[in-house]
């Protein structure tokens, strides 16, 4: 029971307004800004973050390629996550 409300939810955030990228940068730590700011050199862009218990995860995207950055600023080239088209 407690999943599907924590799904619910989920689904209820996402169906908000479209968060703009000025918006999203906002949101990063400084380490994160750092971090995004070194992949953007190679054609990374901030698609989303991810705050589920205070993780605050930024992900990034260059064509297939994901990359994930923690709160503390590190870089995840390999995170086990499915972004839906």
């Amino acid at each position: 029971m407690a999943i599907a409300m924590q799904k619910e939810e989920m689904l209820e955030r996402r169906g908000g307004t479209l968060v703009g990228f000025d918006d999203l940068w906002e949101r990063l730590t400084l380490a994160q800004k750092f971090a995004a700011s070194s992949l953007t050199q190679f054609g990374y862009k901030l698609n989303f973050i991810r705050d589920v218990d205070d993780t605050n995860l930024a992900i990034l995207c260059c064509n297939e390629n994901i990359v994930a950055i923690s709160k503390a600023g590190e870089i995840n080239t390999q995170p086990n996550i499915h972004i839906r088209s």
